[in-house]
């Protein structure tokens, strides 16, 4: 479980979170909208320790991220809005396995995890491919394989979406799916439902740093224009 309680960040005059409380339990999906400055890329790096906050508390699985940071990011796992940013190898196997290693688990448990990963993203056996020879939906794809190397039991993708072609974007989302179906929590972040809307069990809505709405995606639909987000199809 992910709880935050009445968290506030600020970028020095600037509050981008302000006093937000929110709750997301395990093998949830949470659609984290809003518009575009509304605090949403903020809120989640406070997940697993990116940020700390000016005020207020983060909690993982009963234990508070500032003091347990190791803890927070191996159960919280993120793919950022450009996942070129966390990419750390030159090749696909290496850039993989680079969280696993940090773990400090055995070259057996690391591979395990390499292939297991890279197979969930249809990537079986390119391992020793360039990182800088693939596409901008594999960069996607590559990103999440290293998230689920991991093991977390959440996984937050800040706009998974953003600039992929149709087959990479179906490709992405069938992936999603599946881990949605395997119980493992999923937070999503989007100014745009029409992807994503069918995974969700709620849609939380941020503006102006602040928790606008908190519903099930149906309840939530007819609301989302008027807090600028795109509502689904």
């Amino acid at each position: 479980m992910i709880r935050v309680e009445d968290l506030v960040h600020r970028y020095g005059d600037t509050v981008a979170v302000d006093g937000v409380d929110l709750t997301i339990d395990d093998g949830e999906c949470v659609i984290l909208a809003g518009a575009n400055g509304s605090g949403k890329t903020t809120l989640v790096r406070h997940f697993n320790g990116l940020l700390e906050p000016d005020e207020g508390t983060v909690v993982v699985n009963g234990s508070r991220v500032s003091e347990h940071l190791v803890a927070a990011r191996t159960s919280v796992a993120m793919v950022f809005q450009h996942p070129e940013d966390q990419l750390v190898a030159a090749t696909v196997g290496a850039d993989v396995a680079f969280g696993p290693e940090n773990l400090g688990l055995d070259r057996d448990e690391i591979d395990r995890r390499v292939s297991e990963s890279l197979a969930a993203v249809n990537f079986a056996g390119r391992e020793d491919e360039r990182v800088d020879s693939l596409s901008g939906g594999e960069v996607e794809r590559l990103a999440i394989a290293g998230a689920l190397a991991m093991r977390p039991d959440h996984l937050v993708l800040d706009e998974p979406f953003t600039g992929l072609d149709e087959p990479a974007r179906w490709s992405v989302l069938a992936r999603l799916r599946e881990l949605r179906e395997a119980g493992t929590s999923l937070v999503i972040v989007t100014h745009d439902l029409r992807d994503v809307a069918s995974l969700a069990d709620r849609v939380v809505v941020l503006s102006g740093g602040r928790i606008a709405l908190d519903e099930d995606p149906d309840s939530a639909a007819d609301k989302l224009p008027d807090l600028d987000v795109r509502p689904p199809c």
